[in-house]
């Protein structure tokens, strides 16, 4: 199937919290809670809640009949209110994720490489994220895409960091 990544557009809000979903991992076969409840965890939704700010940057992953089926962004956030993947105030914190019968078609590693060029073009120096180490699929693709684990927390996730 063909796919095209494009720059988010507001109406790509919805989809895009729905993405923020899809980026936690849950273990196969453990519950996981329900999306009303989870994207309005303070931790979590920090990652989009007023969403549109100069240093807010998403790209979006289109089928052949231009539905979205992944999407990548970055932010900034600031020591006060750092997530998960936090190094410094300097670098945006990356998320991902891919619908689940879109997986495994390449489409991470495309929109993960358009997002590191774009960031690289506006500046930035590096991109930090945070993995659970128990995704392998995703930390074997951060990995093989040049991040590199600089510490794990408390609750075992990974935050990794590429210099651009």
């Amino acid at each position: 199937m063909e796919y095209s990544i494009r720059p988010f557009k507001e109406r790509d809000m919805l989809f895009l919290w729905e993405m923020l979903y899809q980026s936690i991992y849950f273990p196969e076969g453990q519950h996981a809670p329900s999306r009303e409840i989870i994207l309005k965890e303070p931790n979590i939704e920090k990652y989009l809640k007023n969403w549109g700010g100069n240093d807010d940057h998403a790209l979006i992953a289109l089928d052949g009949e231009n539905n979205p089926v992944g999407a990548v962004w970055i932010r900034l956030l600031e020591r006060e209110n750092a997530g998960y993947g936090f190094i410094d105030d300097d670098t945006p914190e990356l998320g991902m994720a891919i619908m689940s019968q879109h997986r495994g078609q390449g489409i991470g590693k495309i929109l993960l490489l358009e997002m590191i060029s774009f960031a690289r073009s506006i500046g930035y120096t590096a991109l930090s994220l945070s993995v659970d180490p128990h995704n392998n699929t995703a930390l074997q693709l951060y990995e093989k895409n040049g991040f590199q684990k600089v510490y794990q927390d408390d609750g075992g996730s990974w935050t990794m960091k590429k210099d651009l």
